[in-house]
């Protein structure tokens, strides 16, 4: 099975080799039919601490790497 890909915004970069990626995705209400907005956070390995609070970054799934940490940063974009 691929790994999931997702893009998003880097909101916390203040754990070591750690940052928080917060991805959105929209859809539209079944009933409503009205775009609705959702985000989920994402807890992402990064290796050198090279990403900062704003950056548009992907991340890949992976092995656990910690508690909390299930994927890793591939890119900025």
């Amino acid at each position: 099975m691929p790994k999931r890909i997702l893009q998003g915004t880097v909101t916390s970069d203040q754990n070591n080799q750690t940052v928080t990626v917060s991805v959105e995705r929209r859809f539209k209400h079944p009933v409503l039919q009205k775009t609705i907005r959702k985000s989920k956070k994402y807890r992402a390995h990064d290796e050198a601490n090279q990403f900062k609070v704003g950056d548009m970054v992907r991340i890949q799934e992976c092995a656990p790497k910690s508690k909390t940490k299930r994927w890793e940063v591939i890119a900025q974009v």
